[in-house]
């Protein structure tokens, strides 16, 4: 495992924590379908369940497929641990649950993922969790609203669907001087392009829905930290709260995405660039939100923070919520459709899809706007991804 530590991202995307011939002969590694296991003595039977022995009881906490998953996510992440789930929204819940206490805060980003937000607004509440949104953008603003009770510190970074970039090191440092978990969601970049525990996080989140999976064939969640909370999430969040689990079939495809993951990403980040780039010379364009572009207000951040600007971007077209459906229906390979990291284009409009919630909240947010629309590109050959969006814009403007 030390040597294996040591090679390129690629390599132990491909080869962590299995080696063929080792155990078996498979190349690739086998899928453990059992949801039970069998004890070589009842004695170690009861030290298993009583977790003074190590070995596997039930797949619900745990399972040789799932496991050789996590332990590949978190070396790749850089974290010490990690435990997986049937979705993204199921890591964070199970998170969430196992770190908070009536009484407690969660301090959050003003702008999140819509089932996040609801999570927060109508989940935590209902248990006497106080849920404070700020603009996580200004230092001041959190030193402001950071207090004795903030047990966690949540946020995204790239921002979806406005694309700002986060300072986690600055984040942490003040978050950390009240005790309190920093939390980032990790999604748009996956750690091939940024790693937040490197930056102070203290732990990471993953949809492995989206750039883990890769294909837009399967749902699961990761959560990467220390042993000892994800210890604690795997026995309470995972095992006792949520049962949230991933079944080894689909941890097989996680593993599978995985190896292409890098190849996958360089791809889709050199093709979000010239889209990006395209859109914001053209007069149907007010606004273009991607890290990579020399306009973007926090590229200089980003820059240090992530190793390519990403896949996803968003945009402003000038004719507001009828011109964006317009420009979307008109599209000809490009899908329309929400989630995203697959290999698939994807466009969809925010403010009626995936954060029709916080369009609708008492205080709107001022940057997911009804002219708002995001795009995570696909593999599809740049000039066939540029010629449909050309004619779907050039349509609008006839």
């Amino acid at each position: 495992m030390t040597e294996d530590s040591q090679r390129g991202f690629t390599t132990r995307a491909i080869h962590y924590g299995y080696r063929a011939g080792e155990t078996d002969e498979d190349v690739t590694p086998p899928i453990h379908v059992s949801s039970t296991y069998a004890f070589p003595s009842a004695e170690q039977g009861a030290a298993r369940m009583a977790g003074t022995e190590a070995g596997y009881v039930y797949t619900r906490p745990n399972n040789p497929t799932n496991a050789l998953l996590e332990a590949r996510i978190a070396n790749l992440e850089g974290g010490a641990a990690c435990v997986v789930f049937g979705s993204g929204m199921g890591a964070l819940a199970a998170t969430l649950w196992t770190l908070l206490r009536p009484g407690d805060e969660v301090v959050a980003h003003d702008t999140l993922y819509g089932c996040a937000y609801d999570l927060l607004t109508q989940g935590l509440s209902r248990f006497g969790v106080t849920v404070i949104f700020a603009d996580l953008r200004s230092r001041l603003e959190l030193e402001r609203v950071v207090g004795d009770r903030t047990r966690v510190v949540l946020f995204e970074t790239p921002v979806n669907p406005t694309m700002d970039v986060l300072d986690i090191s600055s984040i942490a440092e003040i978050a950390h001087q009240v005790r309190a978990k920093v939390i980032v969601d990790s999604t748009f970049c996956s750690p091939y392009l940024t790693r937040p525990l490197a930056l102070g996080a203290d732990l990471v989140i993953h949809s492995a829905t989206k750039y883990l999976g890769g294909h837009s064939d399967v749902l699961g969640g990761a959560v990467i930290g220390g042993v000892d909370v994800i210890d604690e999430v795997r026995g309470q969040g995972l095992k006792h709260l949520t049962g949230a689990v991933l079944s080894p079939r689909d941890a097989h495809l996680i593993l599978r995405g995985l190896q292409t993951l890098a190849v996958r990403l360089e791809r889709q980040c050199d093709s979000a660039e010239a889209i990006a780039g395209y859109l914001e010379r053209h007069p149907m364009v007010t606004r273009v939100n991607y890290p990579g572009l020399g306009s973007f207000p926090g590229r200089g951040l980003a820059r240090s923070q992530m190793r390519r600007a990403g896949g996803i971007l968003s945009f402003e077209l000038t004719a507001g919520r009828t011109g964006c459906f317009r420009f979307m229906d008109r599209l000809a390979l490009i899908t329309r459709a929400v989630s995203l990291g697959g290999s698939q284009s994807l466009v969809e409009h925010p403010a009626s899809m995936t954060h029709a919630t916080l369009s609708a909240a008492p205080r709107p947010n001022p940057r997911v706007t009804d002219s708002l629309v995001r795009l995570s590109v696909g593999l599809e050959d740049f000039a066939d991804l540029k010629a449909d969006i050309a004619q779907a814009l050039d349509s609008r403007a006839r």
